[in-house]
């Protein structure tokens, strides 16, 4: 796929080719599913770097996930918000973790049920020694919502360092693609565990992939 470009800006990482190379090699590598975790006890033991996607529920998660592994149904897309219930371990050929947390904004779920999720989230996010970055997917329509600004100030308190994914940029246009990410790099200057530069990304164009895995690769 050709990668379709963005209107440059220096809120968008560039990379050298030998970086984008690094990400390509790496996302060609085989991606399983390990496991899925309800409760603290079972996750795995801390001995491999991980990555974190974190999302409202339909921002295009699996979507991107999808995408950046170049596999159709490694992570199982739905219109059904709150269908993840879990923390969904991938495993890259070893190199890494990926961990896809549940949506979070629109959980279809009893109170109790959302409370404990949202409890087993906050310990993950506090104590996983092994969590390189978190990538928080953003909808490039309706920038911050209630629900990111929340996800944002846990992992501020957390300390864990995060990094903004704009989704489905393919659906603005230029000057309000622009817009969009002017506003969200004055807004993360307000967090401190967040890094400045962000991804502005399609899984259907192919939109900024690259750059993504090349990020991604640099964490190793």
């Amino acid at each position: 796929m050709t990668e379709e470009k963005l209107p440059s800006a220096t809120a968008i990482p560039t990379f050298e080719s030998a970086q984008i190379e690094a990400g390509r090699k790496l996302f060609s590598r085989p991606v399983t599913f390990m496991l899925g975790v309800a409760q603290l006890e079972q996750l795995p033991p801390e001995y491999k770097i991980e990555i974190c996607l974190a999302g409202r529920s339909n921002v295009g998660k699996s979507s991107l996930f999808n995408a950046i592994t170049g596999r159709k149904d490694m992570a199982r897309t739905s219109n059904t918000p709150g269908r993840t219930q879990q923390l969904n371990y991938f495993d890259l050929d070893g190199a890494l973790n990926i961990v896809d947390l549940p949506g979070y904004g629109f959980a279809k779920a009893p109170k109790d049920i959302v409370d404990t999720w949202q409890n087993v989230i906050k310990q993950y996010l506090r104590g996983r020694v092994t969590l390189r970055r978190v990538f928080v997917l953003i909808d490039s329509r309706h920038g911050f919502m209630k629900a990111d600004l929340e996800m944002m100030k846990m992992l501020d308190e957390a300390a864990v360092s995060y990094q903004i994914v704009l989704t489905k940029a393919d659906k603005l246009k230029k000057g309000q693609m622009e817009k969009r990410i002017r506003e969200v790099v004055e807004a993360v200057k307000k967090h401190p565990a967040a890094l400045s530069q962000l991804f502005a990304t399609s899984s259907e164009k192919g939109t900024g992939l690259e750059a993504l895995r090349a990020e991604i690769a640099t964490l190793l």
